[in-house]
């Protein structure tokens, strides 16, 4: 039987009901959201499932969407079913505050490195994780460089020509 979206969907909703939420297609990709509390039970039924069988994490990294006051942190998981070759997308939201996830790296192998990543990046900290440490920044930065924390320009600039970059100003031809 052909994997699709709709099974995938309704395999989940029988599942999980109403945890699982913001189901869409994006360019075929099935993408949901489930409570971060949910991560490891809805990627082990994934895993696990006859049917579905999910077995490969293809990637896992975060988005911070600093606009959305309590779930400012966004960990994105994708998992991919070689013997069907269908994919989807697997988000998980959390606080900035409080950014704990529970780590998947007994179930994918591949999670580790990853999550370290995310963990250096973004400062999601993957709980149960067995060796949670940055890994390409210094150990002494004491932020999250993939945060949108910062402003892209240093605004006391002053060697800066806004009408070169097409801000302001008009340019005689």
């Amino acid at each position: 039987m052909s994997l699709t979206n709709d099974n995938i969907k309704q395999r989940l909703t029988d599942k999980f009901g109403e945890a699982v939420s913001q189901v869409e297609e994006t360019f075929g990709m099935l993408n949901f959201t489930v409570p971060k509390d949910l991560n490891l039970k809805v990627m082990q039924f994934l895993y696990d499932d006859e049917e579905l069988q999910f077995r490969f994490l293809t990637d896992l990294t975060a988005v911070h969407y600093p606009d959305r006051k309590g779930e400012e942190l966004a960990v994105v998981y994708h998992l991919y079913n070689f013997a069907q070759r269908v994919r989807l997308r697997m988000k998980v939201y959390t606080s900035v505050e409080d950014p704990r996830v529970f780590t998947a790296t007994r179930l994918f192998e591949a999670a580790n490195w990853m999550e370290r990543e995310t963990y250096d990046f973004f400062g999601v900290n993957f709980v149960g994780h067995p060796n949670l440490k940055r890994i390409l920044n210094v150990d002494e930065m004491d932020y999250f460089p993939m945060r949108k924390e910062f402003p892209l320009e240093d605004q006391t600039r002053i060697d800066k020509d806004d009408e070169m970059f097409g801000r302001g100003g008009h340019i005689g031809i």
